[in-house]
């Protein structure tokens, strides 16, 4: 300890002042929330806010399995197709106004409405009809939901889904107030206005400084809600955010990008410092729709010029491996991806050619864009590098901040773009569903029909073997064949914490750690 001490007494003097009265909890996290609409919130640390004030049919514990939540238990038929939802009795929004059925088939028409702009909405074209309403060939009355009553919600499939329940604890599928929505409009996420049903409620936020939550009594679980107040503070800068929690100023720091890289050698040696792995790939998105990358032929040079050993090896060195293709190995029914385009400069030359540009001769400039946070731009710097070395191509690095990095992907603002998925639920649908056309969350322009026909056809395979075949055959053709995308590590998970003190916080596969879930011993 003395020699992290003695690395660390430079960034000391550079750790956020304390605040009076302290929260329970102080959690560190790397960026501003964008949104805490449920329906509108697409990131990881939106979704860790959200996902506290807003609790769906299920939940997740701390080992990021669903359970019970607003339902206390649900009945499945014989053919997996029809689930029916008892809600538990009792159970209110933080306003005091009883939680329904009613408010569940309220919140998923609202996602399906295109007017909405969840780009999570292809979520639930799992539904029966779900899809043909948000396209507009049928009415909401075709949507398998319905409420036979306040406390029964019953929801009809158009094929078995091995991970509906899983998808019944995500964010996007939570119960909003929409009374509250319709007075308040685009504010009603602001303090003093935001009525949830989650763990906690909404005390404060002042934007880009702190958000306080604290416990809610309404909340039909509050009795095991050990922390009354958490506070969560957005940190860029992993020195500060390290210093802070070194000298007590925070208790939790949950995000890769707060690891300093000169010190992740040292840091992996401390007691406070956990890992382990989880479903989700590190990757680089290309606009298929802006010159010179309409051409696959470009993308996948640029994809043969990367060195992952090296970037896992020199740069994030938390024992991350270099990625194959988007879905992590074992994902699901044990997954496995299928080859990708690994490091190859000699081959990347020769289609740079064919393409056109040998040497890189006549390439226009290009722009990667890349997160304030220091591992990120370790990797953009070796990146620039890799393309410069090994095709000739100037590659200019764009830092944004996270909501304008948001904005630029949505609105295809980019060349390139260093991206992330974190698996929503422990199935390879949650990360190759995100590349059809008519995806939200797509961001990279990339339209195949094929590869869309076959993402549908997994989904309708009841079979595990089959399934996992198909969506082999799918992922060849985005990582492969049309290289929309450059698969470059799997995560792993890190957690700063003192294990001997702070409970309920365990490394899981899909990286979700309930606030409501810790306590202190």
């Amino acid at each position: 300890m003395p020699r992290l001490v003695a690395l660390l007494l430079p960034l000391l003097l550079v750790a956020c002042g304390e605040r009076r009265p302290r929260a329970d909890l102080v959690f560190l996290q790397s960026a501003e929330p964008e949104t805490l609409d449920p329906a509108l919130a697409t990131d990881q640390v939106s979704m860790r806010v959200s996902s506290s004030l807003f609790e769906g049919l299920c939940r997740v514990n701390e080992h990021g399995r669903p359970e019970p939540g607003m339902a206390e238990r649900w009945d499945i038929s014989d053919d997996h197709k029809t689930y029916t939802f008892h809600l538990r009795a009792g159970t209110t929004w933080s306003d005091g106004v009883p939680v329904i059925a009613g408010d569940f088939i309220a919140a998923w028409r609202r996602v399906l409405t295109p007017e909405t702009g969840a780009d999570y909405a292809s979520l639930l074209h799992v539904i029966r009809g779900a899809r043909a309403f948000t396209e507009g060939s049928a009415g909401f009355d075709q949507v398998g939901l319905s409420a036979p009553d306040p406390r029964t919600f019953v929801v009809e499939l158009d094929n078995p889904v091995p991970y509906f329940i899983d998808l019944c604890a995500f964010l996007t599928l939570a119960p909003v107030p929409l009374r509250t929505i319709e007075q308040h409009g685009g504010a009603w996420i602001k303090p003093g206005r935001l009525v949830g049903n989650g763990a906690y409620l909404l005390e404060d936020w002042h934007l880009d400084d702190r958000i306080r939550l604290r416990r809610n009594p309404a909340y039909w679980d509050a009795a095991n809600v050990r922390l009354a107040t958490v506070e969560i503070r957005p940190v860029q800068d992993a020195g500060s955010a390290l210093a802070a929690f070194h000298t007590g100023q925070c208790d939790l720091l949950m995000d890769k990008g707060m690891v300093p890289p000169t010190l992740t050698r040292k840091l992996r040696e401390q007691p406070w410092f956990h890992t382990g792995p989880f479903l989700g790939t590190w990757f680089i998105r290309i606009n298929t729709k802006r010159p010179p990358f309409t051409d696959p032929r470009v993308r996948r040079a640029f994809a043969l010029a990367v060195d992952k050993r090296r970037i896992v090896g020199n740069i994030t060195q938390l024992g991350e491996n270099p990625a194959a293709g988007v879905v992590p190995p074992g994902t699901g029914a044990d997954y496995q991806p299928p080859p990708g385009l690994d490091f190859d400069p000699a081959a990347a030359r020769r289609l740079l050619a064919e393409a056109g540009f040998p040497d890189g001769k006549g390439f226009p400039r290009v722009e990667y864009l890349y997160l304030p946070l220091a591992v990120e731009r370790n990797i953009a710097v070796e990146l620039q590098a890799m393309w410069q070395k090994h095709l000739g191509i100037t590659v200019n690095l764009i830092k944004q901040e996270q909501k304008v990095w948001l904005k630029s992907m949505r609105e295809l603002d980019y060349d390139l773009c260093r991206s992330s998925w974190v698996g929503d639920y422990n199935d390879p649908s949650t990360f190759l569903d995100l590349f059809q056309g008519d995806n939200g969350q797509n961001r990279t322009g990339y339209a195949d029909p094929e590869y869309d026909r076959l993402i549908r056809a997994a989904a309708s395979e009841a079979e595990a073997t089959r399934r996992n075949q198909i969506f082999q055959q799918a992922e060849s053709r985005l990582i492969r064949d049309q290289a929309a995308v450059i698969p470059v590590y799997t995560y792993v998970g890190v957690q700063f914490y003192h294990a001997d003190r702070l409970t309920g916080v365990r490394p899981n596969l899909i990286d979700d750690h309930p606030f409501r879930c810790m306590g202190w011993k």
